[in-house]
């Protein structure tokens, strides 16, 4: 590459970035404009954009760009002087004049001869309408809706030039910021590795407490053995001692002194250098992190040029209004947060906002308004969209699910609202009943709760009928730093997001209750669920002994779970450090952390772990955990297992043994109660016939097949009390026969004492 090519190559660069910052205030000046044509301070800015963007093309010899902003510049001098008023045909044009810029300087994506000169002969048209050649503005639904393309330089570092332009007037480009401070491109990889080296240098200066600690130990040690030495040499003072003894004695006294005098100097300077350490290692992290943190308006740009575009091809009027564009997010949420925010904003125009016809009706103004606010609180971006439309049409959703087949029609009647706007967020649900550009492929709120649940993050639909709705959606201000409770299991500790906590507890062992053959405990008003975290993780089980079980409350949606851990180790802001790509994904794990003393913690995957613990309910193999405190009194109790699909029986024969003093599992099904057996040593077994999934006699067969089981006592309790199904039952091998329609306490209770004893061993 020659030296001349290598110059202009640099220059088309500039003109780049020259042209994604110009065009930035083109548009948000246009639309200002759109408002308030009239307004000085807009009509200026925009029109030294335009003058800019001409000279600067004119430099790097563009003239596709000088003719496109030289026909812009024309028509806003035109409304500066007053012999044009901007209507919104013209507002159009100039919009699309500063798409063409913007492509016209991404040399992937320029315009044709023929797209310039037509766009030049439609500004002229509009500045005289008498021209021969003018030409209607097209219409809005021809124009693309999506924000401009943002031109993506090469990482390479680029040299500031100045550009020479007819307008030298300071601005402000890609590589400043407000306060003229410069502003250079890193990658993002290296980015990743100063925050992870910033934070294993955090984590390191930690390490020196423990050590400090054991100075000052030392220190204190040696003060004793001078106290010692001193008692010693007072008692010495009564004996005759040789002259050789009494230098000895002296010679230790001078170097135990002259070693505490170092070993406190050096203690001091070792306190000062952990200190200073600790606060540079914390200033550089902070540093570090920073350099991920962006503004949220990052994230906003082209979406209030998308919305009124998108308003005025389906024929509305609509405004977004922005609060909190200068608030900090982390970078990665940023690029995660502009798909779903896209789409919420595309929704509230479609959905929310009726036509101005329909607005002017209900006492409204014409112009739709979409606010979108974000703030910081407690460690998250809170973002809130709300719109003035006309909500969500509860009775259409109420429709929609029962025409979906989703719910009966009795019972989707008795929906409350909160519960209606839970289908919005469901795979394929929409509202509409013809697909158009804008919606109606039932690709919808679902992929928005998917993306904000990958941040760790949540979001909430509220609405009120004809006044608007509104988002609610919280998300980690960085992906980088997660604040979690930390816990022991089998010996290890782990990391459960705060995010998915609902609250963490210690449950007494008269707490724990037997519901459908699983654990449960009472919180809030219902029965949730009690799983041991040591299953889940492959972990030895607690040999705690301990009268209370910890247990941490986690919720993702509706679904809610007790995990029960060892102990609680308490909360940690944790730097998050990613596992190693060739681990893939580990189940139930997200990502490690390193804790203050430098050793490694797992962060959780709460959204995995809870499919996990659906997968065990699913197969039957979910364990039960020992309730501390009776673990000795359990163990010397004969155990029964009770087989029976229906609620009512399993609970009868439940509470009939367990009155009676025994140690009572229950299953829902025969293929419940197979991997029941198999898991866990029971004395009996009482199981029914017709069951689904398999019956009473496959399970019974079953088990008269397995080396283990083959001797185990087996009681039929059955609503079949013909002689040929006592018969079948018997031949399958059971011990027992006991027909349901005569069935009373006592002929239960007297059963099983003949089969297996009394209730102790």
């Amino acid at each position: 590459m020659t030296p001349e090519q290598m110059r202009d190559a640099s220059l088309l660069e500039l003109f780049s970035l020259e042209a994604e910052a110009q065009t930035q205030v083109l548009s948000a000046g246009l639309l200002a404009l759109e408002r308030n044509p009239t307004q000085a301070d807009q009509l200026e800015s925009c029109m030294r954009a335009a003058h800019s963007l001409k000279g600067a093309a004119r430099i790097v010899g563009i003239d596709s760009g000088v003719s496109v902003a030289h026909v812009m510049e024309d028509c806003l001098v035109s409304a500066q002087e007053g012999r044009l008023l901007l209507r919104p045909e013209h507002i159009d044009a100039l919009l699309q004049g500063t798409d063409l810029l913007m492509r016209v300087a991404t040399p992937t994506n320029a315009p044709q001869p023929s797209d310039i000169e037509a766009y030049v002969a439609l500004m002229a048209g509009l500045l005289d309408p008498s021209t021969p050649s003018a030409l209607a503005v097209p219409p809005m639904a021809e124009l693309q809706l999506e924000a401009p393309p943002v031109f993506e330089p090469a990482p390479a570092p680029i040299i500031e030039a100045p550009v020479e332009t007819s307008e030298p007037a300071p601005r402000k480009n890609k590589r400043t910021t407000e306060g003229g401070e410069r502003v250079l491109r890193v990658t993002a990889e290296r980015l990743n590795s100063l925050l992870d080296l910033s934070s294993k240098s955090l984590v390191e200066t930690q390490r020196l407490k423990p050590h400090l600690a054991t100075m000052q130990r030392l220190k204190r040690m040696q003060n004793n053995g001078l106290r010692a030495l001193e008692n010693l040499n007072v008692h010495l003072k009564e004996h005759a001692l040789s002259l050789e003894a009494l230098e000895a004695l002296e010679d230790a006294r001078r170097l135990l002194a002259e070693s505490q005098q170092l070993l406190s100097e050096k203690n001091a300077e070792l306190d000062e250098f952990a200190w200073q350490a600790s606060q540079r290692a914390q200033v550089l992290y902070d540093t570090a992190l920073a350099c991920r943190m962006r503004p949220f308006a990052d994230v906003l740009t082209g979406q209030v040029r998308m919305v009124r575009d998108l308003g005025r091809s389906l024929g509305k009027q609509v405004r977004l209004e922005i609060e909190g564009e200068k608030t900090q997010v982390d970078r990665d949420v940023l690029e995660k947060l502009e798909a779903p925010l896209t789409h919420l904003l595309r929704n509230a125009v479609d959905h929310g906002i009726e036509s101005p016809e329909q607005r002017l009706l209900k006492g409204k103004s014409e112009e739709g308004l979409i606010r979108l606010r974000a703030s910081h609180q407690a460690g998250l971006l809170v973002l809130e969209l709300s719109d003035d439309g006309n909500g969500v049409d509860l009775e259409k959703v109420r429709r929609s699910i029962v025409e979906r087949q989703l719910s009966p029609a009795e019972t989707a009647a008795q929906l409350s609202e909160e519960e209606l706007l839970t289908f919005l967020f469901l795979p394929g649900f929409s509202l509409r009943d013809t697909v158009t550009e804008v919606s109606g492929r039932g690709v919808g709120l679902d992929a928005v709760q998917h993306m904000v649940r990958q941040l760790r993050g949540a979001v909430v639909l509220e609405q009120t009928a004809g006044e608007g709705s509104r988002f609610h959606l919280e998300v980690p201000l960085t992906l980088s730093v997660v604040r979690s409770l930390v816990v022991e299991v089998g010996e290890e500790a782990y990391a459960f997001p705060l995010a998915h906590i609902e609250r963490m507890c210690d449950l007494a062992p008269e707490d724990i209750v037997q519901v459908e053959g699983r654990q449960h405990f009472w919180h809030e008003g219902q029965h949730v669920g009690l799983v041991a975290a040591s299953q889940l993780l492959n972990r030895p089980a607690s040999q705690n002994s301990g009268e209370t079980l910890k247990v941490v409350v986690i919720r993702e949606r509706d679904a809610v779970y007790g995990v029960a851990v060892e102990r609680f180790i308490g909360e940690r802001t944790l730097v998050v450090l990613p596992l190693d790509e060739r681990l893939g994904k580990v189940q139930d794990i997200s990502a490690g952390a390193l804790l203050d003393d430098g050793s490694v913690v797992l962060i959780v995957d709460v959204e995995d772990m809870l499919r996990s613990v659906d997968k065990l309910l699913n197969t039957g193999r979910l364990e039960r955990i020992a309730r501390h405190g009776n673990q000795a009194a359990e163990a010397a109790r004969k155990r029964v297992l009770v087989v029976d699909d229906s609620l009512t029986v399993r609970e009868l024969q439940r509470k009939l043994l367990l009155n009676r003093g025994y140690d009572v599992a229950v299953a829902v099904d025969g293929m419940d109660g197979w991997n029941a057996l198999r898991s866990e040593d029971f004395d009996l077994l009482i199981t029914d016939i017709d069951m689904p999934r398999m019956d009473g006699i496959e399970l019974v067969t079953l088990l008269r097949r397995d080396n283990r089981l083959q001797s185990l006592p087996v009681m039929v309790v059955s609503y079949k009390d013909r002689e040929e199904d006592r018969r079948r039952g018997l031949d399958a091998g059971a011990d027992y026969y006991l027909a349901k329609a005569s069935f009373h306490d006592d002929a239960l209770l007297d059963a099983v004492v003949e089969l297996i004893g009394g209730a102790r061993a």
